[in-house]
């Protein structure tokens, strides 16, 4: 048989020459569901594994948070279901009350009509219909990620076994005085009109104003300042520090505010700070949090100067303006009144507004439902603190025990109709009902059900179990119950997760909700900026998929996954995982047809060359290695693992350093081909949990087996074999240094070259043919004049090069780069050598000189003993 013919064996024809992402992958993940692979079963005796999905909202598409959450959960699943678990990834849908309702109500808008003209049970009726003809679009979007969830579990925060949940949780907490209704100060939402969560508020450095107004006169005056002047209608005292000195004769006076005819008093709170500004603030309970505290302390009224869309209700001339309409009319009217001391603009502060539609938020008193955290929140403190639940990574503890160890109670009602109905009924002499689930609720004339809804984060704080069936002590809760671990960014880890710790612990008896809470960053652009439309940099990740494939996108997110810390990421990167699945689909291709196999048993070492050994050691330690990352959620740490390995060690050495056995044919082309095939089997298996279409479609076609999904994890055997990794690292110096040689000398990769290898004696002779075709190193033949000689490793390679390159030009062109470097060391050694430079340069800059001169030193003497090897012209 000849060379060429054994170089060129029959193409294996169900492995097509280029892969096709697009080809294949729709049609991957539809066999997938189709075999029930994803699905869990709660009687089944395997250990569970269990993942909720952080409910995406019905409203939602993919973004690339959702895609990089997902990648990290759909990994951790994928390999549990592959070493043997019964594994439950739980998929669903937030109902989104504020952001849904408002999709529909600009509907009606649309059509000339408000909820208000349909009724409250017709809208509601609406927004059911709309979820059925448009919510859930991520659904389709997550199945193109490769997302593998138990679809036939898919919930929806408002389906009827999930209502049934919240109203029984209510019921419990109102039972146990946890649940009540007081008025408070909340975050009001004049647009969406109602109040929002914590979370719903975005905060943004705004132009404002700053206004510094004299209250009182002569002695008894006081400067208080104020972003927001129209509030002073509302004021209903002057706050000072009990030991600031300059006001101590004013406390428990009154003074005369501005505008209004009303006197306030002045009163002593340590809230105030005596140092900033004045030491002097103006006190408006109904509308500002803090001053609503300070009121509480000292029986102050309320007096709420605004209507729910922030429109002035004070008697006077500004009552029917608008907030910031009342704001300018004010400032001009104690300017003219000779009453403002200061002004500044632009003020720049932060100022919250409404992440649904943008709106300034307005703080409000106003009466709502609350949850008493406080027992609450100690319990969920408490769950990690004794290690009943493991934050990831540790150093988070700190912020979750900052938010739980000062929660305040919480504010669960909105001013909504979609959602949860608050499940209290009002009598007409007064009475208050809370209704169970299975309880009628009162009837007859004046009863009347209370209008809010619940907070969103209510029904999604019930998640982890309530997905599961409670409050029936189903089969499945009591096998997948509690979450094995729950996967999330680390922004919502006060708002999201603190209430499942909360709920679960309290519903649960005892039992948090998960044993370890992973966190993770936020993704963001190549240059570390936080992705926005607004910003321009906001990217589809579908869009990607449809260019590069979904592997590729996935590879990228877990290859920037470090614990809790954000995620850049941008398209070059993309194109580089997309480049890493187009080289596992050629080198394995490459394989087959070479005779990689899994047939038969693996040979035993001794009939394995030291290439064959080295290889499989570095296989093991690999499965070792990534079985560690991934205990510890080291993503980004087993993705680059996992790269080097199948790239730089499978393909780049192994492969390459293998060809001439393979060329040869006989036993040992048998031998190395089994050996192959066994790497390529776990390599595949291990990179599945990432890149899950790709190496479905390749580990299909190496072992013929059904499907990589339902393969088991790889084990590490505990093979090692230290002196054939020893023997093949010498083979990749000599490589490596003739390489660098070659590029330094101009030599073209494929340019042959006359050598004379010198190896008798060490551990490279066996490996004498591989390295020649490495290096395309051709015999001395007659007239061999080495011009080079190489010392490395143990060994000589010597080298003619005479004729393959032009000496002249080549000597020319370094003595050029040397000028060139040895210009740039003394301009640094100038700039070091200034005293006077040195005295005023910032730490950075110099740092920056004596890295270049460092670089320069470095340049200087390769080009130099490149200008030693040349052959004499």
């Amino acid at each position: 048989m000849t060379e060429n013919t054994q170089q060129q064996p029959a193409t294996n024809p169900e492995l097509p020459t280029q892969y096709a992402p697009a080809e294949v992958e729709g049609k991957l993940y539809e066999r997938w569901v189709e075999r029930g692979y994803f699905e869990a079963d709660e009687k089944s005796e395997k250990p569970p594994y269990t993942i909720v999905i952080p409910p995406p909202n019905v409203t939602g598409s993919l973004h690339l948070g959702h895609a990089f959450e997902h990648t990290l959960i759909d990994a951790l699943t994928r390999r549990k279901r592959m070493q043997g678990y019964e594994t439950l990834w739980q998929p669903g849908m937030d109902h989104a009350g504020i952001a849904t309702q408002n999709v529909v109500e600009r509907e009606l808008a649309k059509e000339g009509k408000s909820r208000h003209d349909l009724g409250r049970e017709a809208f509601v009726e609406r927004v059911w219909k709309w979820k059925a003809e448009s919510g859930g679009q991520i659904s389709g979007q997550m199945k193109r990620l490769g997302d593998g969830v138990a679809w036939s579990r898919e919930r929806f925060t408002m389906d009827e076994g999930l209502s049934q949940a919240v109203k029984t949780l209510f019921k419990k907490l109102y039972d146990d005085e946890l649940i009540y209704r007081a008025e408070r100060i909340i975050n009001w939402c004049p647009r969406c009109l109602t109040a929002i969560s914590d979370i719903e508020v975005e905060y943004q450095d705004d132009d404002g104003e700053l206004v510094s107004i004299r209250y009182g006169s002569g002695d008894t005056a006081i400067v208080v300042a104020t972003t927001r002047a129209e509030t002073m209608l509302g004021d209903t005292a002057v706050a000072v520090h009990p030991d600031d000195e300059r006001y101590k004769h004013l406390v428990g006076t009154e003074i005369e505010l501005p505008l209004t005819g009303r006197r306030i008093p002045v009163v002593a709170d340590e809230h105030v700070d005596p140092e900033f500004g004045t030491g002097a603030v103006k006190v408006t309970p109904a509308h500002d949090p803090n001053d609503f505290e300070i009121g509480q302390r000292h029986n102050l009224p309320n007096l709420a100067i605004m209507d729910e869309r922030a429109v002035i209700t004070a008697h006077g001339p500004f009552q029917g303006l608008d907030r910031l309409e009342a704001r300018s009319a004010i400032v001009a009217a104690l300017r003219a009144d000779g009453r403002i001391v200061a002004e500044k603009r632009p003020y720049v502060h932060s100022v919250g507004h409404c992440s649904r539609c943008k709106t300034t938020i307005e703080p409000r008193l106003s009466m709502q439902w609350w949850v008493k955290v406080g027992p609450l929140a100690k319990a969920a403190g408490d769950a990690v603190r004794d290690g009943k639940v493991k934050i990831h990574p540790q150093e988070m503890e700190k912020r979750y025990f900052d938010w739980v160890d000062n929660l305040h109670d919480w504010c669960i009602s909105r001013q909504l109709w979609w959602g949860h109905r608050i499940p209290v009924w009002y009598g007409p002499n007064g009475e208050v009902v809370c209704v169970g689930p299975d309880e009628q609720p009162p009837s007859g004339e004046g009863w009347h059900q209370d209008t809010d809804v619940l907070d969103t984060w209510f029904s999604s704080g019930l998640w982890p179990f309530s997905t599961l069936g409670w409050p029936e002590r189903t089969d499945s809760l009591a096998k997948f119950y509690p979450n094995s671990v729950l996967v999330t960014g680390y922004d919502i880890l006060f708002f999201w997760v603190a209430r499942m710790m909360m709920f679960g612990l309290y519903a649960m008896d005892g039992t948090p909700p998960f044993h370890t809470i992973a966190l993770h960053g936020m993704v963001r652009d190549q240059f570390g900026k936080k992705m926005s439309k607004s910003f321009g940099n906001a990217v589809n990740p579908l869009d990607w998929m449809d260019e590069y494939g979904s592997d590729a996108v996935r590879f990228t997110l877990a290859n920037g996954a470090n614990p809790g810390v954000d995620v850049p990421i941008g398209e070059d990167w993309v194109k580089a995982s997309r480049n890493f699945a187009n080289k596992i689909w050629n080198a394995t291709r490459f394989a087959l047809m070479n005779g990689a196999t899994v047939e038969g048993p693996l040979p035993d070492p001794s009939e394995m060359s030291a290439t064959d050994r080295w290889i499989l050691s570095r296989l093991n330690k690999t499965v070792a290695e990534v079985d560690a990352y991934y205990d510890d959620y080291q993503f980004a740490k087993l993705a680059d693992a996992l790269y080097h390995f199948a790239w730089d060690e499978v393909f780049d050495w192994y492969v390459e350093l293998s060809k001439t056995t393979f060329f040869a044919g006989g036993e040992q082309a048998k031998v190395s081909g089994r050996v192959l095939g066994e790497v390529l089997d776990v390599m595949l298996r291990l990179l599945h949990p990432i890149v899950p279409f790709v190496t479905e479609t390749l580990w299909t076609t190496l072992t013929g087996k059904e499907s990589v999904v339902i393969a088991d994890w790889p084990a590490d055997s505990g093979f090692r074999d230290e002196a054939a990794e020893k023997e093949i690292e010498l083979v990749q110096q000599v490589v490596t240094e003739v390489r660098r040689f070659r590029s330094d000398q101009g030599l073209q990769p494929g340019q042959k070259v006359p050598a004379r290898l010198e190896l008798t004696g060490t551990a490279l002779a066996p490996h004498e043919a591989a390295i020649r075709q490495l290096l395309r190193l051709q015999p001395e033949g007659e007239g061999f004049s080495p011009t080079a000689s190489l010392p490395v490793a143990g060994a000589t390679v010597a080298l003619d090069l005479s004729g393959t390159i032009d000496v002249a030009a080549e000597r020319k062109r370094l003595a050029k780069d040397l000028a060139a470097a040895e210009k740039e060391k003394a301009q640094a050694n100038g700039k070091l050598g200034n005293e006077a430079f040195l005295a005023k340069a910032p730490d950075n800059v110099v740092e920056k000189i004596r890295t270049r001169l460092a670089k320069a030193d470095e340049d200087i003497a390769r080009i130099q003993a490149q200008l030693e090897r040349l052959p004499q012209a």
